[in-house]
């Protein structure tokens, strides 16, 4: 079973992208707290997040900078060739649902 359930904040603005077929595509990234115990503090593990269709609108539209979000997915691998010829790869969570978290106040707060 592949399933992704994490919640953070956005690092920057959702992108949203339309293509010629109708799709319709919205990428960004969350930050996701972890306590580290070595310096006891919390750190960020930062995970790019992709969005399709009918979500892909509503996360383009709402997710901002530094609001606080919810997201249920699947971890999937991106793989591609860059510039060089080297094969690249990245691992991401395409989402089959994005829930808004927190109030619009506490998202302007983080900015």
């Amino acid at each position: 079973m592949n399933t992704a359930t994490i919640i953070g904040r956005a690092g920057q603005d959702a992108e949203i992208k339309y293509y010629e077929s109708g799709k319709v595509k919205t990428t960004f990234s969350l930050a996701v707290n972890r306590f580290d115990s070595k310096t006891k503090t919390e750190v960020p593990d930062w995970f790019n997040i992709e969005v399709w269709d009918k979500q892909a609108e509503f996360a383009g539209e709402y997710v901002k900078k530094g609001r606080q979000v919810a997201v249920d997915g699947r971890i999937s691998i991106s793989k591609w060739t860059d510039q060089t010829g080297e094969e690249r790869e990245r691992f991401l969570i395409v989402a089959n649902q994005i829930r808004l978290l927190g109030s619009k106040r506490d998202a302007e707060e983080q900015l």
